[in-house]
This record gives structure tokens, C-alpha cells and sequence, in this order.
């Protein structure tokens, strides 16, 4: 891949992909997963050995530790219908790289080098900075592809597809698809984007401004100016040019591709200011926001965009995903979108690996994810190689009125569009 593209993704996703060549070069390291003659890592007659990478632990406390209990509750029910073709998955659980970049190479060093695991799955981290290594060691690695290693590599696989746009790629239009189902459509309708003052903001505002207007809404408003290192105390100069930025009064949709913390300041005032209009986020779906009623009340009537199924439209998978989270925990567990990533990266590895037969090998599982196709699941129908460089395509929104969430616009794929 090269720099020139890589620096593309790396302002996609807000950070810069260590490249981790110094490290990929220690002794003792092979160069694949197929050890010699009929040896592969990770593999036995009896088991598939499988370790994720989660950021269990964060400076600023955020967490996404149920991101392995997702993960846990899908390996379970695979092994108690009996593995995949004979084989239990032997899941040794996630390490945590407490979202730094040398845990996140370290964890993987390990669980290749010490555990010998067959993949990686999940990975679930904003800090990627083993992906290099990975791909160098041939490690099939699952997760969300919301950052750019799962976007071409081709060791890496988002269960949902590849979320951020690429050159020559398309970009999904679940977002503004959705919204004209909750607006009535998009004729005569307008909408104001804002974003943080960094790569990630001014790409996504790139992106938005495209999928919005693509959709038929005026994009009125387009700017990434909120600064990224700390939330405002005075909203009041952005609610101003926003609440004006049609013609001298308020769009009909205000549209943040912001952080929760970020997502309260602005909701809050554009509230008081009197905006009466749609409000739309893809952050805030955690029933964990609730428990505050200043947060409950300024996320009130917010419809957040989701990429998988929502947990309370009710399909025979859902039900089953409910099921067996509750059969992984013990006991009943508030539902959050970090055990959705864990259980669909999971259920993506057993997919493929089902296909790739009993004779298990690296070699084996890529060739059956070449052309591996499936439809209905909970991201929708997916489809690989084609999920290395586009979404899958698939969304939903949800609504939080008096404290819980309903289906604003239900699960459904669209057509992408071309990203220019």
C-alpha cells in the first residue's frame, strides 16, 4: 500500500498507523502461519486457538472491555454446536492495550509469538499500531472497520465492511437514507454538519457533505471547526452560524459527527436556542448515557445512526444474540454496541473459517474469504474481498425519547455512492 494512501486513511481515522518495521524484524519471528510441514499455528485435530485486542482500559476511563464478553457469548454457542468442523474454539479472551500504541503492538507480539494464536479476533482499538505486524505474519484479524487497517490489508477483515472511504471507493448512504425516512424525505430539507477541528473532522465533513447532498438535502453547513483537544464551555458562536446557515434561519436537520461529551455542549444549546428541528449523531447508542439526567435530557429526541441491527428491532438474531450474551454474563446485562463488535467479529472469523474446511491452514481460510458471500445477518449482507474496500452498506436509527431508545428508521442496506 502506499504512503500516499495510507496518509489518506490515517486522516480518516484521526491517528497515525505506527508502521511497526523495527519491531516486525526481531529474531525468532516467522514470516506466516503455516509452520512447516503440517503445522499450523494455532491449529489442532480438536482446536482453533483465537486472542483478541481490546482497550479494556483508557486514560480518560472510556471502555470497551464488553467488547470480549460479545465476542466470548459467539465462540460459546459455536463450540456447544460443536466448533467448526470438529474443532472447539479455544478463545483466550482479550488482551487489553489500555488504547496505547506499544500495548497494542505488545498484545499482539504475544498472542502470535507466545500463544500462537491462529487469529485475531476481536481487535477493537482506535491505537492500531500491530496491524503491521499482523499483516506481516499472516494473522486473519477481525474487528470494526472504522479505522483504516481493515480497509485493504489483506489479513484484516471489518465485520461491517471497510468504513472508511477510499480512493476509488464508495461511501454508504445509511446516514442520510435514514433521515429522509424520518423527515418524510429530502426535498426542500436542509441540513448543517459540524465536526471536530482535525483530520478526522475535516474528512468527515468531506464525506457528508457528499452522502447528504447525494441523498437530495441542502447541505447548508459544513465545518470542522469545533476545536479537538477540549469541549467548548460557550457554544455560542457555532449555534449562531448554524441556526442561520439557511438563508438566515434554521436548517431542518443539525448533524454533529462529534463525541458524546461534544454532543451534549452543542445539543444543549442549539435546545436552548430554541431549534426545533432533527437532531442526529452516530455516537450516542449506550444505555450507560442514561444514568445522568443532564446527559438523558440533552441527547433527548436525538436520532443516533447505527451500523448493525438495533438491539430493539425484533428479529430471530437478535433474539439469539440476546440469548447467548445473557448465557456468557450469567445474568441480564444492559446491552451496548461494544458487545455487538465482539460478538460479529467473532461471528465473521467462524464464517469463514466454516467455509475454509476441515483442512484448517492460513493458506485454506483466505481462499475461502475470497469469495465468501452471505446475506441477513446483523450488518447486513456481506460480501468479501469487496468488504476490504466498501461498507457492506447497512443502518439504522434509533430515537431516545423518555430515556430509552426506539427504532426511528428500521435496519435496512442501501446503495453506496461514489467517494470523490
Amino acid at each position: 500500500m502506499s504512503r500516499s494512501i495510507r496518509t489518506i486513511f490515517a486522516a480518516a481515522a484521526a491517528l497515525l498507523l505506527a508502521t511497526a518495521c523495527n519491531s516486525a524484524s526481531t529474531g525468532g519471528e516467522t514470516d506466516g502461519g503455516d509452520q512447516g510441514t503440517g503445522s499450523v499455528r494455532g491449529v489442532t485435530e480438536d482446536s482453533v486457538k483465537v486472542g483478541g485486542i481490546v482497550s479494556m482500559t483508557t486514560a480518560s476511563g472510556y471502555s470497551k472491555k464488553d467488547t470480549d464478553l460479545g465476542a466470548k457469548a459467539r465462540f460459546d454457542r459455536a463450540n456447544a454446536e460443536g466448533g467448526v468442523h470438529g474443532r472447539t474454539i479455544d478463545y483466550l479472551g482479550a488482551e487489553d492495550d489500555g488504547q496505547d500504541p506499544g500495548k497494542n503492538l505488545a498484545a499482539a507480539r504475544k498472542l502470535v509469538q507466545r500463544e500462537k494464536v491462529f487469529a485475531i479476533s476481536p481487535m477493537s482499538s482506535v491505537t492500531f499500531s500491530g496491524a503491521d505486524f499482523l499483516q506481516k505474519q499472516k494473522v486473519p484479524t477481525f474487528g470494526w472497520g472504522t479505522i483504516p487497517p481493515f480497509c485493504g490489508p489483506t489479513y484484516m477483515y471489518g465485520f461491517g465492511g471497510c468504513m472508511v472511504p477510499m480512493p476509488g471507493g464508495t461511501i454508504t448512504q445509511s446516514w442520510p437514507e435514514g433521515l429522509k425516512k424520518v423527515m418524510g424525505g429530502a426535498k426542500g430539507k436542509s441540513v448543517a454538519i459540524l465536526a471536530n477541528d482535525n483530520d478526522a473532522g475535516t474528512f468527515a465533513i468531506r464525506t457528508y457533505k457528499q452522502s447528504f447532498a447525494a441523498a437530495g438535502f441542502e447541505v447548508t453547513y459544513a465545518k470542522s471547526t469545533v476545536p479537538a483537544t477540549s469541549v467548548p464551555s460557550d457554544w455560542s458562536a457555532y449555534t449562531k452560524e448554524i441556526l442561520r446557515s439557511d438563508g438566515g434561519k434554521a436548517p431542518d436537520a443539525v448533524v454533529s459527527v462529534m463525541q458524546t461529551p461534544y454532543n451534549i455542549g452543542l445539543f444543549t444549546a442549539v435546545k436552548r436556542a430554541g431549534f426545533k428541528g432533527v437532531i442526529t449523531d452516530p455516537t450516542d447508542y449506550d444505555p450507560g448515557l442514561l444514568a445522568k439526567s443532564a446527559t438523558k435530557k440533552a441527547l433527548d429526541g436525538v436520532h443516533v445512526l447505527l451500523t448493525f441491527q438495533p438491539f430493539e428491532q425484533d428479529t430471530a438474531d437478535m433474539r439469539q444474540f440476546k440469548k447467548d450474551i445473557r448465557k456468557a454474563a450469567g445474568k441480564e446485562v444492559p446491552l451496548n454496541m461494544h458487545m455487538m463488535t465482539g460478538y460479529m467479529s467473532a461471528d465473521l472469523f467462524l464464517a469463514v473459517a466454516e467455509k475454509a474446511g476441515k483442512d484448517l491452514t492460513v493458506d485454506s481460510f483466505q481462499k475461502a474469504a475470497d469469495d465468501y458471500s452471505d446475506t441477513g445477518t446483523m450488518v447486513g449482507d456481506r460480501k468479501l474481498r469487496e468488504g476490504q474496500k466498501e461498507s457492506f452498506g447497512c443502518g439504522a436509527l434509533v430515537r431516545l425519547e423518555d430515556g430509552k431508545y426506539t427504532v426511528s428508521s428500521p435496519f435496512k442496506c442501501y446503495e453506496p455512492i461514489p467517494f470523490k
